[in-house]
């Protein structure tokens, strides 16, 4: 099962950073499980969110020019407290540098004035054609779907 882990963009400067919001549901199919008398969001679910977060940086920053933005390395992560039902985990990210095919980033989850986790990315963009040229009309068809995703989760000007 794929999750997406933002609702709402809320902050987009391109090339600089993003800020995005996760509200936290008893009703997250997830919680059940973790754990069932004291539900909280799973670590790798908030460093998930803060990919998710600078991937979307990413993506707008260069025009939607990768089909591709993967998490390639996650550094010092660091996990605070716990998220639970009815909080907001506000993400944001913040572009340090890019080169090549890398973008290296410094990612915060807070709720409230309270940092939950913390972590510095390196995400790699790429295409499929790039190893594979007959997947173009694949990278091209993943590029429309992120831009519409984009469309419905971004509610500033990019």
């Amino acid at each position: 099962m794929r999750y997406t882990l933002l609702d709402r963009i809320t902050v987009l400067e391109p090339g600089k950073r993003i800020e995005a919001i996760k509200g936290l549901s008893l009703s997250e199919e997830y919680l059940g499980d973790h754990f069932p008398l004291f539900p909280v969001m799973p670590g790798v679910f908030m460093l998930e969110a803060l990919t998710q977060a600078s991937a979307w940086l990413i993506r707008a920053s260069e025009g939607f020019a990768h089909s591709l933005v993967l998490l390639e390395e996650a550094r010092n992560v660091k996990y605070a407290d716990f998220v639970g039902p009815g909080q907001l985990l506000i993400v944001r990210a913040e572009i340090l540098s890019q080169d090549g095919n890398t973008t290296k980033l410094q990612v915060v989850g807070m709720v409230g004035e309270n940092t939950v986790v913390s972590a510095r990315l390196v995400m790699r963009r790429s295409n499929l054609a790039e190893t594979q040229p007959n997947r173009k009309p694949t990278d091209l068809q993943l590029i429309r779907h992120l831009r519409q995703l984009f469309e419905v989760l971004c509610t500033v000007p990019a």
